[in-house]
């Protein structure tokens, strides 16, 4: 019976991690491999959650669509971009554009006034790519929104039994990633039909090195 890694464990394979990848000349992501069991994918299982990660080594790429007030707040809090209904309507003639514009980012909020359009217009990419916009209300924070989605990343399967995401990079500590690892586990348990008893196996890995596997079952629950 699988039992679920501790924190302690997750340092343990981390660190086997980096240290087993070759030096690089580019600072290498760390990524976290969870395979699932017991799970009917015909059924149409898929997640699709946002996590937000305790420690963070650079913010994630947020756009913020929107117009009048928001538009203004979300500029003033230093958004990666902010745009309004007529580049909407430039994208909707152009698809490479469209495309190349969204691969830009890693999340997207918008205005709910505008959700419609942005629907209509850029829909078709950013559905697939599991990157619609998450709806604003008018009167809501801006920034409040912008802080969170900077420290979250997107944990996305669908009809698949395994998940891979970045919990941070190699010029992190290993404790700190640990608690990244931790924190998308968490979140991942609480959305299986049986919580830890679909996880099957959690590998470590960086970008251009092999998966690390826990090195063994454990006997109590991750704290």
């Amino acid at each position: 019976m699988f039992v679920m890694i501790t924190e302690t464990q997750l340092v343990e394979v981390i660190k086997e991690a980096k240290t087993a990848t070759k030096q690089r000349k580019f600072t290498q992501a760390i990524e976290l491999i969870i395979n699932f069991k017991d799970i009917d994918v015909k059924k149409g299982f898929a997640l699709n959650e946002v996590v937000q990660l305790p420690k963070t080594s650079s913010p994630a790429t947020v756009c913020v669509i929107a117009t009048g007030d928001m538009s203004l707040k979300a500029k003033q809090a230093n958004a990666d971009a902010v745009i309004g209904t007529s580049e909407l309507d430039k994208f909707a003639t152009n698809k490479r554009e469209s495309r190349k514009f969204i691969n830009k980012y890693d999340f997207f909020l918008a205005d709910t006034k505008v959700m419609p359009l942005v629907g209509k217009t850029l829909g078709q990419l950013l559905g697939p790519r599991g990157k619609m916009p998450t709806p604003v209300p008018f009167d809501a924070p801006i920034e409040s929104f912008l802080q969170r989605f900077r420290t979250s990343i997107k944990v996305r399967t669908r009809a698949s039994l395994s998940i891979s995401c970045k919990i941070g990079d190699e010029s992190m500590e290993d404790t700190d990633l640990a608690i990244n690892a931790h924190a998308v586990l968490t979140a991942i348990e609480k959305k299986l039909p049986n919580g830890e008893r679909n996880i099957k196996r959690i590998m470590v890995k960086t970008t251009m090195g092999k998966p690390i596997k826990q090195v063994q079952e454990v006997k109590k629950k991750f704290a």
